[in-house]
């Protein structure tokens, strides 16, 4: 845990070298969000008639029209957790901790999401249940095109090479210390139509995040379940950095946390390989497996296989 907290330090040192540095570094985080999912309206602004109807629509379904999909979702999380409870001891799962982080980029919008967000309740209520302390957390942008930042940037003088160059959005849905089984609601403002934006955050601030949150967990054991469709990509900071800036950054700080072993990092890919960044991945080439794939990849986590 101190290894990987001295990383961390000497990261956050490095970001404070000159803006034309070639290392990763971050124009201004004044306009950065940190957010539960409940408060979302207080950031994004409540939602237009069209909107919200189109929302309603969505929650709909994810309350009502999944039953099918959902029944065999559960029906597999029953199984697994006969053969983690005949496998694990009770005590190695009370010491266990698993984050998972959702990527919320405009690519994900739809069906995706909605798919995703019924996979994660399931998810948190299979963990929840083993007696495993969860949290499911989710990445975006506040505001498309770099938002305030790029503004700010602009008026400024738009010098070059500003690093990275958007509002980042950091939302929890579930935080380790809610140990309450769910009902599905904290999971509805997953499906705001407004919500999906830049892939941004892929390239590694959210998994700092979602680490340094993981780290304050009670656990001997740690694993942060990452869900993507994409590379990390964010135009206003591409435009104006080095094409690779993002993921660079990306494979730098998986490289880091992975070399130090106190959290084990496992990469899942909605249509995308993601083999290329993470020691332990798999890769899901339909979205309506997620369900299934997420609770087998929750399963060798916690089973250690």
């Amino acid at each position: 845990m101190f290894q990987l907290l001295q990383h961390f330090e000497a990261y956050f040192r490095r970001k404070s070298r000159p803006a034309n540095s070639v290392g990763y570094h971050v124009y201004t985080r004044e306009f950065d969000v940190v957010i539960d999912a409940h408060k979302l309206d207080s950031v994004l602004g409540r939602l237009p008639p069209d909107q919200e109807a189109a929302h309603a629509e969505a929650w709909t379904t994810f309350s009502c029209a999944l039953e099918g999909w959902r029944t065999k979702v559960h029906l597999t999380a029953l199984e697994a957790t006969a053969r983690i409870r005949a496998a694990v001891d009770t005590q190695d799962l009370a010491e266990t901790a698993i984050s998972i982080l959702v990527d919320q980029s405009g690519s994900m919008r739809g069906q995706s999401m909605l798919l995703l967000a019924a996979a994660c309740d399931i998810a948190q209520n299979f963990l929840v249940h083993l007696g495993v302390t969860t949290e499911v957390l989710g990445f975006t942008t506040v505001r498309w095109k770099g938002g305030e930042s790029r503004r700010l940037w602009r008026r400024r003088g738009s010098r070059p090479f500003p690093g990275r160059l958007c509002d980042l959005l950091h939302i929890v849905y579930r935080s380790a210390e809610d140990r309450r089984a769910s009902t599905g609601r904290r999971f509805k403002p997953m499906l705001r139509p407004d919500l999906p934006k830049e892939n941004v955050d892929g390239d590694g601030e959210a998994i700092e995040w979602a680490v340094g949150r993981l780290m304050q967990a009670p656990a001997r054991r740690r694993t942060l379940v990452i869900l993507s469709d994409g590379v990390p990509a964010d135009d206003s900071t591409l435009m104006a950095n080095r094409e690779d800036f993002l993921d660079r950054h990306l494979r730098d700080v998986i490289a880091r946390i992975e070399s130090t072993g106190d959290i084990k990092l496992v990469g899942v890919g909605i249509g995308f390989d993601t083999s290329t960044y993470y020691r332990t991945s798999s890769m899901i080439s339909s979205v309506d497996d997620l369900g299934l794939s997420l609770i087998a990849t929750l399963e060798e986590a916690i089973r250690g296989t």
